[in-house]
């Protein structure tokens, strides 16, 4: 199997990748962990990511690796004498991250970070600076790998205490509505509405006679939670492909006393219903590109998971190719709303 860089460049230095108890953080979708067991045919090795995509490309090779797989928004409850870890594009998460890791090593444990240079990695040694001594590894194929040691522990990890809470107020279908919004890093636009999504929230159509609704791609449950006060008969459901997201959308629904329905998944891999309206401001990176796949697998799916007369309302950037896309699985669709910078499309 094909390794991405930064697994290619660890393998460069295979004397350090052995211990007994290993925690990859953020692991690639590669052959790397597979590579880590033939090096530690004993250990205890742990695969966590926030991603469920990851997860679930961790859980078809589970027989090749033979590790133990968690998608969570917190590292595993163990102790750990290795972790690596693949340094993310956004540089709070990796601050939380970083404290979640020192939660759950020995004393003695090693730190090895690995990532692009584009994606920021070389930030880690001003984030890791009076916490741990450590120096660089190695440099090639546009990465940088550095170890640390003497990593000062942290007792307790609180993932509330990384939160950002906020209120926002939104004409929803001519009602004024207001929201308290937690979210966390490496949750999309965290600590604020974007402005795509406002864009969504002020040309939303009237739900009255909505009985079901699925956010797609629900972040911090921005766009569920005003759906709900707004229109507080529908069932409501939200996904994303992020825990962090999932679980920040679950603190934005207990703050508001709102229920629906959370579910962790890759596109709608996870989801079993139908619904009259699909709304979303869908994702359309992967890592630092642009991945049109994504909407492509989104779009197709959707069709299938809305009722008779059902509604796909979405924002995007107005450069994106999306009404294409729209156009090849629904045959019409149509611009409900429009800036320089963003448009909103129905299918109907």
């Amino acid at each position: 199997m094909v390794l991405s860089n930064p697994s290619q460049i660890l393998l460069r230095s295979p004397e350090l990748l052995v211990a007994q108890t290993i925690l990859v953080v953020n692991f690639n979708c590669d052959g790397f962990a597979s590579e880590l067991r033939e090096l530690n045919p004993t250990a205890d090795i742990h695969l966590f990511s926030y991603n469920q995509a990851n997860g679930d490309f961790a859980q078809r090779q589970a027989q090749q690796h033979q590790a133990q797989t968690l998608v969570s928004h917190e590292l595993p409850k163990h102790r750990f004498d290795l972790v690596i870890y693949y340094y993310p594009k956004a540089k709070a998460e990796a601050l939380m991250t970083l404290d979640n890791i020192r939660a759950c090593i020995n004393d003695d444990a090693q730190l090895l970070v690995v990532g692009e240079k584009k994606g920021g990695v070389k930030s880690i040694d001003k984030q890791l600076k009076g916490l741990a001594h450590g120096h660089k590894v190695d440099s090639a194929k546009h990465c940088q790998l550095y170890q640390y040691s003497d990593i000062t522990p942290l007792p307790k990890f609180d993932i509330s205490r990384y939160e950002k809470r906020f209120c926002l107020t939104r004409s929803i279908a001519g009602e004024q509505v207001s929201c308290d919004i937690v979210s966390l890093p490496g949750v999309f636009n965290h600590g604020q509405l974007d402005d795509g999504t406002a864009l969504l929230l002020d040309n939303l159509p009237d739900l009255t006679n909505t009985q079901s609704l699925l956010d797609f791609g629900c972040g911090a449950g921005v766009i569920i939670s005003f759906c709900l006060k707004r229109f507080a008969h529908i069932k409501g459901s939200a996904l994303d492909v992020n825990a962090l997201a999932a679980y920040a959308s679950e603190q934005t629904l207990r703050a508001n006393d709102l229920h629906g329905n959370i579910v962790l998944s890759d596109g709608l891999t996870n989801i079993n219903e139908r619904f009259d309206i699909i709304v979303s401001n869908p994702p359309f990176h992967t890592g630092l590109k642009t991945d049109y796949d994504i909407t492509a697998r989104f779009f197709a799916s959707a069709k299938v998971h809305l009722n008779k007369g059902g509604a796909l309302t979405l924002v995007a950037n107005s450069f994106l190719a999306y009404p294409e896309q729209l156009q090849q699985q629904f045959n019409t669709h149509q611009t409900i709303a429009k800036t320089k910078r963003f448009a909103v499309y129905q299918n109907q």
